[in-house]
């Protein structure tokens, strides 16, 4: 059997993990066919906009995903330990971390270390240089040739 990362590999990017709190997601479309193909790995979707955790948690009975749990709530009251913390850009890292540092699993079982991925736009340098924990700023565009994707960048930070 191939796994959730062998099966979700996009131009060389790996989506999907263990356990995965995704936060204030923008499109919960784009999560749901990831737990489709990832039965293995356990989703948390987390939104304090209640219309919009309403219409996923409709999907999600009504598809019977086991692997997805659905909060309408703050990030601050998730309980639990997760291997990745996934979200746009909502405010700057050194802001968004304390929100969710704690979140995250010491023991890490994936081939990246557990730590958060935020899609984020526009030059990173200055906020970037402020967050104290390892880091890397990945350019979308090196796989999506689209003008949208010019100026942005999944940040990844790893748990110290």
């Amino acid at each position: 059997a191939t796994s959730c990362m062998e099966r979700t590999k996009i131009n060389g990017f790996v989506i999907g993990w263990t356990f995965e709190l995704h936060l204030f997601p923008l499109r919960f479309k784009q999560r749901i066919p990831l737990a489709i193909a990832c039965p293995d790995v356990e989703f948390v979707l987390c939104d304090s906009i209640g219309k919009k955790i309403k219409v996923v948690r409709d999907v999600v009975e009504e598809l019977q995903l086991k692997n997805v749990t659905v909060h309408h709530g703050r990030a601050e009251e998730i309980s639990g330990r997760f291997d990745f913390v996934v979200s746009r850009a909502v405010t700057r890292m050194d802001r968004f971390l304390p929100w969710v540092i704690n979140k995250i699993d010491r023991r890490s079982l994936n081939p990246w270390p557990n730590g958060v991925l935020a899609l984020k736009g526009g030059d990173l340098t200055d906020e970037m240089s402020e967050v104290k924990n390892t880091s890397e700023v990945i350019p979308v565009s090196q796989w999506f040739d689209s003008p949208f994707f010019e100026t942005k960048s999944v940040v990844y930070v790893k748990l110290k």
